[in-house]
């Protein structure tokens, strides 16, 4: 989907992790950060603190599980929770 890929291309910013991984686990990856991050979206949850560092602890979660690590990994983080921020109202709705 285009937010799988979104998050895909944030994830191989980072030329290291992408040539350590391969495209293969990256994909996966974001397939999987994509589809946790959608299943526990709610409404508005970007004005939450607390709903952002959920959010927060399970992208860190599925970057450890996948052995990505980065330079940038707080920023990497950040990015993907803003990309999740941006869809997290529509999301919210699938649910």
């Amino acid at each position: 989907t285009d937010e799988e890929f979104a998050i895909y291309q944030i994830l191989t910013e980072n030329n290291a992790a992408t040539e350590d991984l391969g495209d293969s686990v990256l994909k996966a990856l974001a397939f999987e950060l994509t589809d946790k991050l959608r299943k526990s979206a709610i409404i508005n949850w970007q004005n939450r603190k607390v709903s952002r560092a959920k959010m927060n602890a399970m992208v860190k979660f599925f970057m450890k599980k996948y052995s990505y690590s980065a330079d940038n990994e707080i920023e990497v983080t950040e990015k993907i929770l803003t990309q999740a921020e941006l869809l997290a109202d529509e999301w919210a709705f699938e649910v």
